[in-house]
């Protein structure tokens, strides 16, 4: 395979697929077919897999491989397929990135090596060589500024610079508070149109990251319709319409956020909708206990999405 030939920039709603499991912790692949069945439904801009949400960290070489091909498969060009690159090194990076490319990846979400921290020259230097790469294989490259995981700060100052790097199109702004990182990046880019600016932290500040010029977000993926209908009113300029639904929409966004459990979260309210079977998770993520999977389903009732609501699948949507 080789990478898709769309020439769009990744912008929208982009979410981040998790990665369902069966039972006994393998891979379920009808269920990650399912999902982006859901996803497409919804609908999405663009999917995206090996992000924060998708237990990247938890795959093996070969799952990813096998999962991107799938996520392909099912898209079939309807949209892009984002693949996160979350390695350690240069080296480490560019063998990510060309196995994605090779996998028919449109863009490489690439974070910045974080087990050793780089320096902003080395930033610039690696970025370079992972969008050369990119580029010579019809892709692109969006920046993901995820201090908070990784350690590694970036000044809007240094994302300019990057920006003007071959292959490099886009960046995700993680870096909290995001609201006023992604209004001093866009005002900092200029009138560069042919780079953008998404949010991410599940999208909990989406509508403040639109109003300072974010162009996309990439939350977790059990929502996507919900969230797709929010952003279609903001951007007919229904704005207060908007802000009522995602208020409604705000306590599932920040139950997803929860460290160590936010996986489980995903997955649970994703068994729930019946979009997945299980709702396996693989350590070091922590599944939900009872009384966690009874507060989830305080939340999700009144979206209309708790266990006597009705189930994507039931409706044969997917």
């Amino acid at each position: 395979m080789t990478a898709a030939d769309d020439s769009r920039t990744v912008r929208g709603l982009v979410p981040i697929l998790a990665t369902p499991f069966q039972s006994d912790g393998a891979l379920d692949v009808a269920g990650l077919r399912r999902l982006v069945e859901f996803q497409l439904s919804a609908p999405v801009d663009a999917v995206a897999t090996f992000g924060m949400a998708s237990e990247g960290f938890a795959l093996t070489a070969t799952e990813r491989r096998l999962i991107l091909r799938e996520v392909s498969d099912v898209v079939a060009g309807a949209v892009p397929v984002v693949a996160g690159v979350n390695a350690t090194s240069t080296a480490t990076a560019l063998e990510q990135a060309a196995q994605a490319v090779e996998d028919n990846a449109h863009t490489l979400m690439v974070l910045p090596p974080f087990m050793v921290a780089p320096g902003p020259d080395q930033i610039v230097e690696f970025y370079g060589h992972v969008g050369e790469l990119a580029d010579s294989a019809g892709a692109e490259v969006m920046i993901q500024d995820a201090p908070g995981v990784t350690g590694v700060a970036m000044s809007p100052a240094l994302i300019v610079e990057l920006s003007k790097l071959t292959g490099v199109a886009s960046i995700k702004v993680e870096s909290p508070p995001t609201v006023p990182k992604v209004g001093a990046v866009v005002d900092a880019i200029g009138d560069d149109e042919e780079f953008v600016v998404l949010g991410g932290q599940n999208a909990q500040f989406v509508l403040d990251e639109y109003a300072r010029g974010s162009v996309g977000t990439m939350p977790a993926c059990e929502f996507a319709d919900l969230l797709a209908a929010i952003l279609d009113d903001w951007n007919a300029a229904r704005e207060d319409q908007a802000r009522e639904a995602f208020a409604r929409l705000l306590p599932l966004v920040v139950h997803g956020l929860q460290q160590g459990i936010a996986w489980a979260v995903h997955k649970e309210v994703l068994v729930r909708r019946g979009i997945i079977e299980h709702a396996t998770v693989r350590s070091p993520a922590k599944p939900l206990d009872a009384g966690g999977r009874a507060l989830l389903e305080a939340v999700l009732k009144p979206l209309g999405l708790g266990a006597d609501g009705p189930h994507i699948l039931d409706k044969g949507a997917v």
